[in-house]
């Protein structure tokens, strides 16, 4: 199968097309064509070798993380799927070795999830990560239709799912962005504020009392949260561990099947939309990646076999 691989940690130039074996399905596995991939910073950062402390990689590593495609086989005693079945998935396996940017990726069942009828496969690609990284935020400070939220990072891929399931939930949402995104924040349901300097005074003038939650998605803002949380209230940050030090939580996405299919639940039942900015042939794996490194795409980074 063509697959996209690197032999050695560096930057996007140590990527090759090249011609993999099929992927094996084991026990309890199932093989699935690729429709689409999404870029995700972690995906470089893993690649460039800074997540080397925590994470093994067996060399020459396929990338990436989420895939959205068709289940092409099925293993020996798994049983949720069928072939042909359409289905999703944030692949994070024990170490790096065969990742979404191929042709097929083989996946313990556990990890995957019944693709969102309402979205295409771009879209669907982009969702598992991004979304549930959203989603179990959200979940672990049990944000409520009494809440005020503030989300740090409202234009990204993590924090525009983030804006669609508070205000699904009836929470009102007030998150951060450039000027340039701010029609965007309101067309998801929240009230944009341009981050920066001042940005404590502008969030007080929406909610003089403060916010009952605040979700960081961005890093660098621990003092603004500390400034703007009402008594009592709760946060949470997936780039920033000083939260812990400050009565906050600290989250590193879990990857389960159970939360991805509920949040793909969530997408057909209410909506919500994840923004695609570029798709890319497998060949320019290179080049979506260089794109998603410069940091100002806003919506996912695709990547189709």
């Amino acid at each position: 199968m063509h697959a996209i691989t690197y032999a050695r940690y560096g930057s996007p130039d140590v990527l090759e097309l090249t011609e993999r074996p099929l992927p094996k399905v084991g026990p309890g596995a199932v093989l699935i064509r690729v429709k689409a991939a999404a870029v995700n910073p972690v995906d470089w950062k893993v690649m460039g070798g800074y997540l080397d402390s925590m994470i093994d990689v067996v060399f020459p590593a396929i990338p990436g993380w989420d895939v959205a495609g068709v289940i092409e086989a099925v293993g020996v005693d798994a049983h949720g799927f069928q072939i042909g079945d359409e289905v999703i998935a944030n692949g994070r396996t024990d170490w790096v070795h065969g990742g979404s940017f191929a042709q097929f990726i083989a996946l313990p069942e556990r990890l995957v999830a019944r693709k969102p009828a309402s979205l295409t496969w771009p879209a669907a690609a982009g969702l598992p990560l991004t979304g549930m990284t959203a989603f179990q935020v959200l979940n672990r400070l049990v944000v409520t239709a009494t809440d005020t939220v503030l989300i740090h990072g409202g234009a990204g891929g993590v924090g525009s799912i983030g804006i669609q399931i508070a205000a699904a939930r009836g929470a009102r949402v007030i998150a951060t962005a450039s000027a340039v995104n701010h029609d965007y924040l309101r067309t998801l349901g929240a009230e944009p504020v341009t981050y920066g300097s001042g940005l404590a005074e502008r969030v007080r003038a929406l909610a003089p009392d403060g916010v009952s939650v605040v979700a960081d998605f961005v890093g660098g803002v621990l003092d603004t949260t500390l400034e703007v949380l009402a008594e009592g209230g709760r946060h949470a940050s997936v780039a920033d561990a000083e939260v812990e030090q400050h009565g906050g939580t600290w989250i590193w996405v879990d990857p389960a099947a159970t939360d991805l299919q509920a949040l793909a639940d969530l997408v057909d039942e209410q909506g919500l939309r994840v923004e695609v900015a570029r798709t890319f042939p497998l060949a320019e794996a290179a080049d979506a990646y260089r794109l998603s490194m410069l940091g100002h795409t806003r919506g996912k980074i695709i990547v189709t076999p």
